[in-house]
């Protein structure tokens, strides 16, 4: 039945209360009888306009689907950029060829022409050239030919070029498709937040009449839209935090009038956009959060040390550790044995964060922000080691780069700290937060290093990471169960090139930290000064060698400096002091045995280890090294147990 026609009067009902449950549809015509088979229409929503009934299900899997075509197109574009770069080098290649080729031709000329003089002599040609007697020769044919096979080698470089070319434009114009398609399906998931507000009220006016409390609940910008499942995932923490305000949070009418406020209640919800963001401010003004009551908790639960000195906005943050609850008895009211720790890894499951304010005595304000969609999100591409990681934009307020020689200065301070536009922020390292790396890789670094400021209620962080990879729009892969409680990671999701990348959720490490430190006893300062990592410097021509080398000795713990060859050695070890060194014998501009002859006979340098690593393990080499004042000589390749037994031994001696 097309929309506009009658319906049947026995669906005269059902169009009465559609409308009555949604004010904001069009009326619909005066209602008709029709013929019984026929089924009825739904209400159109615009005058005219056909409305299709989707199931949601469906609609996610489509999202889904955007997401993966957005995923894919990423990784081609990958392709194309790394075939770009391989063209490139293919140029210099065939640059490279063209003038070995000229060289050779020239050189087969010369040699034809000497030889056929040669030849001449004895025949009688001397007044002919031997090229006018058409006596070319084989070698000479095939070089000539090989000489003009560089333009085509070329041409056909130039022409894979444009190919190229072409897909990044055709790429371009479909990411914006994709991009356009990516939204025309999230808007069919948004749904108006006021679907919510009957529920919302009808909880607030049940509560208060059970607690027999006078409460006015104001809400304002309930129009927005919102994600149908970040809407409906919401719903639980809401109640749940509604119930609260009422039971918890306001006071009774005698109390409230005692402490010279109105004996009604308030509690307010706000609903607003911030950037890519929706925020929910729910606030009441009744008796705050009991501290004292929370503290004690903590304590008891050996959250805390007795005697820590902590703010009160850190004291907060405990009730939204699992099963923290400082009611004296469960009730069906509030809580329900369920505490704030749920709705906190609810928001948290969403990508979201929240905060909690409160003021003793004039209420509590909790703050939770979420991103606009569950799917797709931008996020900053940070390094941090070997490790990529994906940090929601939502989370960092700033990028600044920093010198490594002033982080060095700022990691000294205790405790480290860094100062930005007035603001002091608690300095840490990512690798620190993640409990993967203990200390930044500062030594040997000129280039400045980012750091991210980053607010977690009123704490002002700034943690270091080695390298940023720009920001992109990602597709938000939830981790599944086995993943779900794993602290401060909030979901994955996969780059360009198929690697899968762990979405951050810095907060929940900073909090955990927090904790950390308000738990640490008294004494623990007594073991501050922590065993400084070996510096180790390896000096090998191969790329391969160092690389391998390197990581092998960071997987240990160990800073590394690199050098290609002897006279970068020398240059480094102007400014350093390592605790050892791995040494190869063949290099170019100056070999094994040189940096190590000048390396003893430097009075600053000559008890510095020096461990050989060279694929030369004749008796020959090994005796030189030893006379020069080699400590130990391995043959490549090495066992890594051994070179590490090595190093150990060495560098106890050294010190």
């Amino acid at each position: 039945v097309r929309a506009g026609q009658p319906c049947p009067p026995a669906d005269r009902l059902i169009s009465a209360i559609q409308n009555f449950s949604h004010p904001a549809t069009v009326e619909t015509p005066p209602v008709l009888p029709l013929p019984a088979k026929t089924e009825p229409a739904p209400p159109a929503a615009d005058a005219g306009a056909d409305m299709v009934k989707v199931s949601a299900e469906l609609l996610d899997e489509l999202v889904n689907l955007a997401g993966e075509t957005s995923i894919f197109r990423g990784r081609i574009e990958q392709q194309v950029s790394d075939a770009q770069t391989a063209l490139n080098e293919m140029e210099t290649t065939i640059e490279r060829m063209r003038d070995q080729l000229r060289r050779l031709d020239t050189e087969t000329q010369g040699r034809i022409l000497s030889r056929q003089q040669v030849d001449a002599d004895h025949l009688g040609y001397e007044e002919f050239d031997p090229r006018e007697m058409d006596r070319h020769s084989q070698l000479q044919q095939l070089s000539r030919a090989l000489f003009e096979s560089a333009p085509d080698l070329l041409d056909l470089k130039e022409t894979l070029d444009r190919r190229n070319h072409d897909a990044e434009n055709l790429l371009q114009q479909q990411g914006r498709i994709n991009t356009e398609l990516q939204e025309g399906l999230m808007r069919t998931r948004m749904v108006p937040f006021e679907r919510m507000l009957p529920r919302l009220k009808r909880i607030v006016r049940q509560v208060a009449e059970e607690l027999n409390k006078d409460v006015a609940f104001i809400i304002d910008n309930a129009e927005g839209e919102m994600d149908r499942n970040v809407l409906e995932r919401m719903a639980a923490p809401l109640e749940h935090m509604l119930r609260n305000a009422v039971d918890h949070g306001l006071e009774s009418a005698e109390v409230r009038l005692a402490a010279g406020k109105p004996a009604q209640g308030t509690i307010s919800l706000d609903l607003s956009r911030e950037g890519g963001d929706i925020v929910f401010d729910i606030r009441d003004d009744g008796a705050g959060v009991p501290l004292e009551a929370v503290r004690r908790k903590a304590i008891k639960r050996g959250l805390l040390a007795p005697d820590a000195e902590i703010s009160d906005r850190d004291v907060l943050q405990f009730i939204l550790q699992p099963g923290f609850s400082t009611a004296e008895k469960i009730t069906q009211i509030s809580g329900r044995g369920v505490g704030m720790d749920v709705v906190h890894e609810e928001v948290r499951q969403l990508g979201g964060i929240m905060s909690i304010d409160s003021v003793p005595g004039q209420g509590v304000h909790f703050r939770i922000r979420l991103p606009f969609t569950v799917s797709v999100n931008r996020a900053l591409m940070v390094q941090c080691g070997e490790d990529q990681y994906a940090i929601p934009l939502n989370t960092i307020e700033g990028i600044v780069r920093v010198l490594p020689n002033d982080l060095e200065g700022h990691f000294r301070n205790d405790p480290p700290s860094y100062h930005y536009g007035g603001q002091r922020y608690e300095l840490c390292y990512l690798g620190e937060l993640l409990k993967t790396a203990p200390r930044p890789k500062l030594l040997g670094q000129s280039l400045p290093l980012p750091v991210l400021l980053v607010q977690c209620n009123d704490r002002h962080i700034a943690v270091q990471v080695d390298a940023m990879a720009g920001t992109r729009e990602i597709v938000v892969k939830s981790l599944g169960p086995q993943f779900g409680a794993v602290q401060g990671v909030s979901g994955a999701t996969i780059l360009g090139d198929g690697r899968v990348v762990l979405i951050l959720d810095l907060l929940a490490p900073i909090r955990a930290m927090q904790a950390r430190v308000a738990q640490r006893p008294a004494h623990a300062d007594i073991d501050s000064e922590p065993q400084k990592p070996l510096l180790v410097l390896v000096v090998d021509d191969s790329v391969t060698v160092r690389k391998v080398t390197s990581r092998l000795l960071e997987r240990h713990g160990m800073n590394v400096l690199t050098a290609k060859d002897g006279v970068d050695a020398m240059l480094l070890l102007e400014e350093h002091m390592p605790d050892l060194m791995l040494l190869d014998i063949e290099m170019p501009r100056m070999d094994g045995f040189e940096v190590a002859t000048q390396v003893r006979h430097d009075e600053r340098l000559q008890h510095l280890p020096i461990i050989m690593i060279t694929s030369r393990t004749g008796q020959k080499h090994r005796d030189r090294a030893m006379a020069i004042g080699v400590n130990d000589y391995l043959g490549k390749p090495y066992q890594e147990s051994v070179l590490l037994e090595s190093i150990a031994h060495w560098s106890k001696k050294h010190a």
